[in-house]
């Protein structure tokens, strides 16, 4: 099937914002759709509530887990099998992407860090 222009700078830009999240760090759908400037949650790491969404294969959020653990993420089993993440250790929420940060934003991340504290 091929792809209209809009839908490949769609999925360009989200690729290129998911590229953009640091080792360790995980974000969520939304979020990542906020950063490219679209309402529609994406499929990216994990939920808004921090937990790894449930694949059609049973061993896809497994997968996934065990690729997050490979980055040094800790994934939780919650008491119904859930796997989750703490986003107060490993979540990754700038205000922009940082490739498209002005130089001048380099204290931004201290700032914004204390700010959600």
């Amino acid at each position: 099937m091929a792809r209209s222009d809009e839908a490949a700078a769609f999925f360009l830009a989200v690729y290129s914002a998911v590229r953009e999240i640091p080792p360790g760090k995980v974000t969520t759908y939304g979020h990542i759709a906020k950063l490219v400037g679209t309402p529609r949650d994406l499929a990216k790491v994990i939920n808004s509530k921090g937990i790894i969404s449930p694949r059609s294969q049973p061993s896809g959020a497994r997968n996934q887990a065990a690729a997050l653990e490979a980055e040094g993420v800790e994934v939780s089993t919650g008491s119904l099998g859930e796997l989750s993440v703490d986003f107060s250790q490993y979540g990754w929420f700038p205000r922009s992407l940082p490739s498209e940060a002005d130089e001048f934003d380099d204290d931004d991340d201290e700032d914004e860090g204390e700010a959600e504290r």
